[in-house]
């Protein structure tokens, strides 16, 4: 009954619709799930260009970027769009109604935000959907916190509070709430978040209200789940070993938290103490469903061992059933428990991780068992990250199945499919994704995958075809223009691989100027960081200097583009340019980027002319390495066939 409007630019009103038109259902969905109705007499939503967050909550009105309106063709498989929507959306609970203490404490509110596109997606789209989303969202902060810095969600150690904003405190903290979730259950769960809505509406909080309110509502003290993922960084790192005793009918599960080094075994402070579902598969002739006999255990050491008596040998193992922890796992089960659970797993995250295990151990049978879920996997997201572990098999039969996987229904798995054929780099998938490019695909974004792969290609092995490949792109450049400049950002990636020629970063060049459209600019001005590492002194001269002349401008977007391309190159004259734009600049997340990119670049000048030989030797081997082990792969098999 609450009138809820969107505000566009005029000739978006169709896109408008596509991009914000669940936005009524959306506030009967969190009004019940939150335990609150609406707490304002109307919202709104409202796109302006040049804006430089995706989307920003004001007490009944979201400030969104015009970047989210997607066209017929975007919303094809773009769902960013609706999952932002969702977030802003649930901060007029979380952040408007509810309002956070300290900056410390922010998490509170960005990670229900983010947590809420999670249940949204779940509601709308299923448990498999959600669950892959979950993963994305883990997989986001684990690379922060693997490749920037690891730091407690809570804490109150920041220069300036915009730092806070980082994929610790949403990421993570979507995970925090999905953990909350798993230790009590559903309904508990939604209980405690309707007892904390209710009882600190129009109020400031910090993290002890929130499990104040747990602990009210459920009776549960959850504080050890909180010192172990909020109050301090990081998360459990586990390798996981499998074998079966058929004589005392005994199956063994060892588990080791890999994040403690063996030296450190008496160090408790970095070890992590939850209880974990193993369960133990077993297929069943007339059904698609496995029946799963689950145990829980206290994994709390550095290492331990699990026995459980079995009346059969299962046929996989699935730790961390259902996939609730946030953690990182590698499995090292025998190859007959990955083939299954790749097949079988309900789980759709369990049949990634098995994906994942198998591509490490390679060879055909790897091979044979991939290929059979790129084809057969009912869940799209599945099928995706098979693509990916397809192309880690160092077996030309794996580009086999990739080129079949080319023909997907989905957009998403086509997508994944192209990016995984660039990394090939044989005439076969060459000639695969030129066909892509020059045919052209129902998304943007397959077609941006195949610019963008081509260029790659022709780096390291095809270079014949690098004068064919620069007229495709440059044609590309000149005649795709389309929404938010997906397909010609996806070419001026190509060109941006292409290092040693001169043409490509005169094409790349030429779309850093004024007046060209804003997401293909800052794309190339990206760039000129990635190809600058294999042009001549000259040249490397002159993309300096016009990133110089690109950094006194005061755009938020432009500068941190200024910053990745100059933290890519591999000169130190590039550390003065990021000194100078690090004293000038008033926004502390770019001073944070100049800074962490000037480290970058000490890195990079180490890393000389004998180091990139080395390497391109050593990829011209594994290239050879590959076709003689194809070629054994394939001589084996028949040999069995025979006998």
């Amino acid at each position: 009954g609450k009138p809820v409007t969107y505000y566009v630019e005029k000739g978006y009103e169709e896109d408008a619709r596509r991009s914000m038109g669940k936005t009524p259902q959306m506030i009967e969905f969190f009004s019940e799930k939150f335990g609150y109705p609406y707490p304002y007499p109307k919202y709104a939503q409202v796109c302006v260009d040049d804006f430089i967050f995706g989307g920003m909550e004001n007490t009944s009105t979201t400030l969104l970027t015009d970047r989210c309106l997607l066209d017929e063709r975007a919303a094809l498989d773009n769902q960013r769009s609706e999952s932002l929507v969702a977030h802003e959306l649930a901060h007029q609970w979380f952040g408007d109604l509810v309002v956070i203490k300290h900056w410390s404490h922010a998490w509170i509110k960005e990670g229900m935000a983010s947590y809420s596109e999670v249940f949204w997606t779940d509601h709308e789209y299923g448990a498999d959907d959600a669950a892959y989303y979950l993963l994305g969202e883990a997989r986001s902060y684990l690379a922060e916190d693997s490749s920037r810095y690891r730091r407690p969600i809570v804490t109150h150690v920041y220069r300036e509070a915009i730092e806070l904003y980082d994929r610790h405190l949403y990421e993570k903290g979507a995970c925090v709430y999905h953990m909350i979730r798993t230790e009590l259950g559903d309904e508990l769960f939604w209980k405690a978040i309707h007892t904390f809505v209710q009882d600190n509406a129009h109020n400031t909080v910090e993290t002890i209200d929130l499990l104040r309110a747990i602990e009210k509502a459920t009776g549960r003290n959850l504080l050890f789940l909180f010192d172990q993922y909020v109050f301090r960084g990081g998360h459990p790192d586990y390798k996981l070993g499998y074998s079966w005793d058929a004589d005392s009918q005994l199956a063994k599960v060892t588990v080791t938290q890999t994040q403690v080094k063996e030296a450190k075994n008496g160090s408790k402070s970095e070890l992590f103490d939850l209880k974990i579902p193993i369960a133990f598969g077993y297929t069943q002739e007339n059904s698609d469903t496995p029946e799963l006999k689950t145990f829980t255990v206290r994994v709390y050491e550095r290492e331990q061992s699990f026995y459980f008596p079995l009346e059969n040998k299962p046929q996989f193992i699935s730790f961390d059933c259902g996939n609730n922890y946030l953690k990182t796992v590698c499995l090292e089960y025998p190859i007959p428990e990955l083939k299954a659970q790749l097949k079988s797993d309900p789980d759709p995250i369990s049949r990634i991780y098995a994906a994942k295990a198998l591509a490490k151990k390679g060879g055909l049978e790897a091979v044979k068992a991939l290929s059979d879920s790129l084809t057969n996997d009912a869940f799209w997201g599945v099928r995706a990250e098979v693509a990916k572990q397809l192309v880690q098999v160092k077996l030309d039969q794996a580009s086999e199945a990739l080129i079949a996987g080319l023909n997907d229904k989905d957009a998403r798995v086509r997508r994944s499919v192209v990016e995984a054929l660039s990394k090939i780099k044989t005439p076969q998938s060459y000639d695969a994704l030129k066909q892509v490019l020059e045919n052209g695909d129902a998304s943007y974004y397959v077609e941006a995958s195949a610019a963008s792969g081509l260029g790659k290609m022709v780096s390291v092995s095809l270079k014949d075809k690098e004068d064919e490949v620069l007229q495709l792109l440059t044609k590309v450049l000149r005649e795709r223009t389309g929404w938010n400049e997906v397909v010609r950002s996806g070419a001026i990636a190509g060109l941006s691989q292409m290092k040693s020629s001169p043409v490509a970063l005169e094409v790349i060049l030429e779309y850093t100027t004024p007046g060209v459209p804003q997401p293909l600019r800052l794309t190339a001005i990206r760039a000129l960081g990635t190809i600058s590492t294999g042009q001549t002194p000259n040249n490397t001269e002159w993309i300096l200097e016009q990133l110089e002349e690109l950094s006194v401008e005061t755009f938020f977007l432009t500068q941190v583009s200024v910053v990745s391309a100059l933290g890519q190159m591999e000169t130190p004259k590039a550390i003065g340019v990021l000194q100078a734009l690090a004293s000038q600049t008033p926004d502390g997340r770019v001073r944070r980027f100049a800074e962490e990119a000037i480290g970058k670049v000490q890195k990079n000048v180490g890393s000389d002319q004998a180091v990139k030989q080395l390497r391109e030797e050593l990829d011209q081997l594994k290239k050879e390495n590959q076709e003689l082990k194809s070629r054994m792969e394939n001589l084996e098999a028949k040999s069995k066939q025979t006998i």
